[in-house]
């Protein structure tokens, strides 16, 4: 199949959730020619008859290569999660491992209708690899420790990637991660947040996750964790906030336009980290969804984190009038504004990055509103198609990429990984 091809007939979803029915979408160098009920000849057709376009999802938080570890720290605390298993785990981790964590994460959110995810982690030029081999798009933020013995290290190295690898490849986006404001104290975090105005690039950092981070900061420093960004210069820069669970009112004032939080619902809940602020305060909050590591939610599907989010916020609110489906599905799209990429719309001149739906299956039908089927009834088999700039990786459900072949590798990693055992984490939670 050429590169210039035309999605035949299907039913459009936009991104604010319009439905426009028997029309085509022409596709052509990794963009969106126009969308039309005319024909024009010369593209390669792709019948959708029956079928529904959306813009792709974007994974606003993850860390990927933690796939490889996806299963290993169950049923225990938050803190014991962290300090007696995956850090630990991660001391010994090889580069090796990063890349087939990495490569085995692209898929699955390739297979769950990712074709964008916003990474936070270490061993960064792994990560970068890997999203190149696989062809999906990533915003990669290496993970920097302020408290670690070798942050000044961490930090060059950061630096040193972004400079060496921005803008060589247009699916793949850079910026600075500082873990959290508790791992970057004092003038650290405003050092890293410096770098990135230098290097014009935003940053991605872990904020407000739990009651007790709040609590511990405001007490040994009079501000809130989104305070200390503030102050740092944090929301001067394009930033992704990992999380922001127990965000205050008050921590409103200091957040503008250019802050995107990411909602890990499936990791809230599978770790006890509480209800939080966040379904009181969704309304005032610039939001879309993360998977956060496969470690603690299992699955990358942002689309359940959605699911998630709605459900939880009809519950707790004690409404099930609010958290709309139309909302939920504006803030799943709403990830696209956070990222670079043009995405999200399907319009002339938007990269095409596109979804084709098949609800005609068991699980979906029958169809009322294409939008409810998806967000509370689909899986990853209603996705029959996934496409990036252009280029199916996914197609007639299956993934283009060689499965076999990586689930062949990442079983010798995990073999390494059970023989090789833990090693001392450098730094606690």
């Amino acid at each position: 199949m050429n590169e210039k091809i035309v999605l035949k007939n299907g039913n459009i979803i936009d991104e604010n959730g319009k439905v426009t029915e028997n029309i085509n979408v022409y596709v052509s160098d990794g963009k969106i020619d126009k969308v039309t009920r005319e024909i024009t000849n010369g593209y390669d057709e792709v019948d959708c008859t029956g079928n529904y376009i959306t813009p792709g999802f974007v994974n606003l938080h993850t860390h990927s290569p933690m796939n490889i570890m996806k299963g290993i720290a169950e049923d225990i605390s938050i803190d014991n999660w962290f300090n007696e298993k995956i850090f630990p785990y991660e001391s010994k981790l090889t580069n090796e491992d990063i890349y087939w964590g990495a490569v085995i994460a692209s898929a699955e959110m390739l297979n769950n209708g990712v074709t964008a995810f916003a990474d936070h982690y270490f061993a960064q030029e792994e990560v970068y690899k890997a999203v190149e081999d696989m062809g999906i798009r990533a915003d990669i933020a290496p993970t920097i420790f302020g408290l670690a013995a070798d942050y000044r290290n961490q930090l060059n190295e950061a630096i040193d990637f972004v400079e060496k690898y921005q803008g060589k490849n247009s699916r793949i986006s850079l910026r600075l991660g500082p873990h959290a404001p508790y791992t970057c104290p004092g003038d650290k975090l405003t050092e890293i947040i410096n770098a990135a105005k230098k290097l014009k690039v935003g940053i991605h950092i872990h904020v407000s996750e739990t009651e007790e981070q709040v609590d511990d900061s405001i007490k040994n420093t009079g501000k809130t964790p989104i305070e200390i960004l503030y102050e740092s210069g944090g929301f001067d820069v394009d930033v992704i906030i990992a999380h922001g669970l127990w965000t205050k009112k008050e921590d409103l004032k200091f957040i503008n336009n250019k802050s995107f939080f990411a909602f890990s619902p499936k990791t809230y809940m599978k770790l006890s980290m509480g209800e939080g602020n966040i379904y009181s305060l969704k309304d005032d909050i610039n939001y879309s969804f993360g998977t956060d590591g496969a470690a603690s939610s299992n699955t990358l599907s942002p689309l359940e984190q959605a699911r998630l989010f709605a459900l939880n916020g009809k519950f707790i609110n004690n409404n099930a009038i609010d958290f709309k489906t139309i909302d939920i599905w504006k803030a799943l799209m709403n990830g696209h504004n956070a990222l670079p990429f043009n995405t999200g719309k399907i319009q002339e001149g938007y990269a095409s990055d596109l979804l084709i739906w098949d609800l005609n299956k068991i699980n979906t039908f029958p169809v009322y509103d294409p939008l409810t089927s998806i967000i509370y009834s689909s899986d990853s088999h209603n996705i029959k198609c996934t496409m990036v700039a252009g280029k199916f990786l996914k197609f007639d459900g299956k993934l283009i990429e060689d499965t076999n072949n990586i689930l062949k590798q990442v079983k010798k990693i995990q073999d390494n990984i059970l023989q090789r055992g833990k090693g001392e984490s450098k730094i606690q939670y």
